[in-house]
């Protein structure tokens, strides 16, 4: 054997490990928000951080897909359809009902975790608090429910108010719920 021939197995087969870890694919998370990655830092930094307590680690033993609709509903759909079709293990659905609807509409396989502010009952994401049933679940904040209450905190603190003005995104799904 010719010592270029030597080199060259031995080369291909000192390789070989790392090609077959290239190849290989980690299981994929699929990340998807209905807010900005610059809304988000600290959702993802303690997102994260739960996944490597949890013994996950981005690019060593999973990846994460993230997509995200900057406030842009309407994109949440094919970017959840998208997560499937890359073959995600799991959709982590955040930023609102929204998202979660999205990824519901998606998939009725791939389980998905989701935060929502609402009801997920009511918006049918889950069939009950106590046993959601399909793939789905999650938490809720349950931040549209007590408005009233909130207003009435205001009204406590500042008694002198006349008027109110309150801001409310039209296409977020509670939105008339929450006016």
């Amino acid at each position: 054997m010719k010592r270029r021939e030597f080199l060259g197995i031995v080369s291909w087969l000192a390789a070989r490990p790392y090609a077959a870890r290239a190849q290989q694919q980690l299981p994929v998370i699929g990340y998807l928000s209905s807010r900005s990655p610059s809304d988000s830092v600290a959702l993802v930094a303690a997102f994260r951080k739960g996944l490597n307590e949890a013994g996950y680690v981005e690019g060593k033993n999973i990846a994460i897909e993230y997509r995200w609709a900057g406030g842009q509903y309407d994109r949440l759909p094919a970017m959840a359809a998208e997560l499937v079709q890359r073959g995600a293990v799991i959709l982590v659905a955040t930023g609102g009902e929204p998202s979660a609807l999205a990824a519901k509409a998606a998939t009725s396989t791939i389980p998905i975790v989701f935060t929502t502010g609402g009801d997920p009952v009511k918006i049918g994401l889950v069939e009950s608090l106590n046993r959601p049933g399909g793939n789905a679940t999650g938490v809720s904040l349950l931040t549209t429910a007590p408005e009233a209450k909130r207003l009435g905190l205001i009204h406590e603190l500042v008694s002198r108010i006349n008027m109110l003005g309150v801001l409310v995104d039209p296409n977020y799904q509670e939105a008339q719920a929450q006016a």
